[in-house]
């Protein structure tokens, strides 16, 4: 193709792409104005770095630290932590409500500041409980040497950090910058966490690539799941629009001591029972008692044909329910 032809199809092309008005009234064009910051991936890994340093100083940031050095260096870290968060958390706050010419960003700064300063208030607590995580995930592991192991290269603790922080700001009604957060935690451990979740303390995934935990999901403490394992949705319903109705209730309720194996599939505004424990590659739908053990049917010789049998029994010596699911 010559060179005439070659500009021809260039221009028209780019005149195509460029005629926004339609794009924009869908929401597939952002305007932006030059006073307004953007959300930053870099910014925001430095984000997550400084708090994996400040969780666990020592296994993230400088390695040359001491008791003596401690407080100056987690300092530092705070602070510019703190400027960080503010400068992002504006950034997301300005994406997703923009404003008209000549009007100030100020009040978005202004709120930014507040909950930075309570994000940053809050930093102890989030420790204590990534704590807890670390222990879960020490104790249900038994090829795991130390602490220090779990800490520095299991997945779950990275993903959680980003999770924990995520969901702080997610309950601030913070927009765009908590589910950032989980999806660079998604893209490094394959790990899905929506910063929506409710997520107790000793919460654990053993290998956890492929876990997918929805938005909506409320799961108490001492739970654990392993790889593979779909915490999610079934079919929701639509408006006069024909639109996903959002905000409603639809993930699964894990209550307490759940254990679910890998591959298994939850899904629905339903509750896993306290203590229940659930076999790998099953298909649940239906609420399960406390003590439940949900596992995979056996199949049964019958004449020659085989089929899957189906039954509800009590484990002999525990006092627990086992239902197969077919």
């Amino acid at each position: 193709m010559d060179s005439t032809h070659l500009a021809s199809l260039f221009t028209d092309t780019v005149r195509v792409l460029s005629d926004c008005s339609e794009m924009q009234e869908k929401g597939f064009f952002h305007a932006y104005r030059d006073s307004d910051p953007m959300p930053s991936a870099k910014a925001l890994d430095e984000i997550v770095a400084l708090c994996r340093s400040v969780f666990f100083p020592g296994f993230y940031g400088k390695s040359c630290i001491n008791m003596h050095t401690l407080p100056y260096t987690i300092g530092v870290s705070v602070e510019r932590l703190y400027n960080l968060l503010v400068q992002q958390i504006a950034a997301g706050l300005c994406f997703m409500t923009p404003t008209g010419e000549g009007e100030s960003n100020a009040p978005f700064y202004k709120k930014a500041e507040s909950i930075s300063a309570h994000v940053i208030r809050r930093l102890p607590d989030i420790r204590k409980i990534l704590e807890t995580d670390v222990i879960a995930a020490y104790n249900g592991d038994p090829a795991a040497e130390n602490i220090s192991e779990i800490i520095i290269s299991y997945p779950v603790i990275k993903t959680l950090t980003n999770y924990r922080l995520a969901h702080e700001l997610f309950l601030l009604d913070v927009p765009l910058i908590p589910r950032m957060l989980t999806e660079m935690a998604h893209s490094e451990t394959g790990i899905d966490i929506h910063p929506g979740a409710q997520i107790g303390r000793y919460f654990t995934i053993d290998h956890g690539t492929g876990v997918v935990i929805g938005a909506t999901c409320v799961i108490g403490n001492h739970v654990k799941l392993y790889q593979g394992v779909t915490l999610g949705a079934r079919s929701f319903p639509l408006d006069e629009a024909g639109h996903p109705i959002k905000g409603i209730p639809r993930h699964p309720i894990l209550e307490d001591n759940v254990i679910v194996y890998s591959n298994a599939t939850i899904l629905g505004r339903i509750t896993i029972g306290k203590g229940t424990v659930i076999g790998g590659n099953v298909w649940v739908t239906e609420d399960t008692e406390p003590g439940s053990v949900i596992v995979q049917a056996r199949r049964k010789k019958d004449n020659g044909f085989s089929r899957l049998s189906s039954s509800i029994s009590r484990m002999s010596g525990k006092d627990k329910n086992t239902t197969t699911s077919e």
